[in-house]
């Protein structure tokens, strides 16, 4: 007689376990598990769970980070994740910034050189606060593992274009400027300037109170200054010194906004005169009450015209009743 078949041992279903327990779907769950097929069994990968729900992440949270770093599932909690933890920890990150960097990076959580000291005691000495470190490190995740020559020559680069370290603006300085080489943030300088026909020194101004600019793609500068200088009428010097307009939308802000004005102003509505600056610096509930419903009498189609250019359509019918 034959011997008998002993029965394999019931292999651990991967992907099934990503759909049941992490709440990947089924797409998600079919391109994750290609990096953790490895697994033999959901040992490991309950620990990190149950670490992950320590950290406080909420079940949504757990399925965004197993999707974007499935390996993740596949660290060791006493050696890798814990230490590094209470390394944070002890740097002054709060809890929910330590989760808060788990969402955002996790495959950097889970390396060997996350979290460099010599560079957090440095950002602290330019006046950052751990909040300020842990924002920086959510959308810059190299910031905080970069040597501290590269770190150093970024913080001299921020105070190149007008920030100063300790200043109010000197996070969004460095996040805007991290890892972008001089000449790369010398041409976009170059084509604000060009963009918005400002001289050195208010091209200057406008990046020293509005850093984000040298993040911002060249057709959607391009697109904003055809609009706020030829039609809106802006004087480039005035946009200079109020370069937070050129960060709004031009689609769902700035262009809407201006045929509000505009019309109300040409038709008497207004009791007395209000700037666009203003208008725009708005929000968007403040800015209905007192440019869109106090006129609906006057103008019925105005509340439905403000919401079509909002949608993107040009309006045509601007005009009283």
């Amino acid at each position: 007689a034959s011997p008998p078949i002993c029965p394999k041992p019931s292999s651990f279903a991967v992907e099934d376990y990503l759909i049941n327990t992490c709440g990947l779907t089924r797409p998600q769950a079919l391109k994750a598990s290609t990096k953790i097929s490895h697994l033999k069994s959901p040992a490991k990968p309950n620990a990190v769970l149950a670490f992950l729900a320590g950290l406080g992440l909420s079940g949504a949270d757990v399925a965004a980070v197993v999707a974007k770093d499935p390996q993740l599932l596949c660290a060791k909690v006493d050696k890798t994740l814990a230490p590094k933890v209470a390394r944070l920890a002890g740097l002054g990150f709060s809890r929910p910034q330590i989760a808060r960097l788990v969402s955002v990076t996790p495959y950097c959580f889970r390396s060997r050189n996350f979290v460099s000291k010599p560079n957090v005691d440095f950002l602290r000495e330019c006046g950052l606060s751990a909040c300020d470190i842990a924002n920086l490190a959510m959308y810059n995740r190299g910031m905080l593992t970069t040597n501290l020559e590269h770190l150093q020559a970024m913080v001299t680069c921020a105070e190149g274009i007008g920030v100063p370290r300790g200043s109010g603006m000197f996070r969004q300085a460095l996040h805007a400027i991290a890892f972008q080489n001089p000449e790369k943030i010398a041409a976009k300088v170059n084509y604000l300037k060009n963009t918005f026909k400002w001289s050195h020194a208010e091209a200057g101004i406008a990046v020293s109170k509005a850093p984000i600019l040298l993040r911002m793609s060249k057709d959607k500068l391009q697109r904003t200054s055809q609009f706020l200088i030829p039609e809106a009428g802006l004087e480039p010097a005035r946009i200079a010194h109020r370069p937070i307009l050129l960060t709004y939308s031009l689609e769902g802000r700035l262009r809407p906004r201006h045929y509000v004005l505009k019309f109300v102003k040409e038709n008497g509505l207004l009791d007395r005169d209000r700037s666009y600056f203003s208008a725009v610096d708005m929000t968007e509930n403040v800015f209905v009450e007192k440019f869109v419903r106090p006129h609906i009498e006057a103008a019925p189609h105005l509340a439905e015209d403000y919401a079509a250019a909002c949608r993107g359509e040009v309006p045509t019918r601007f005009i009283l009743a």
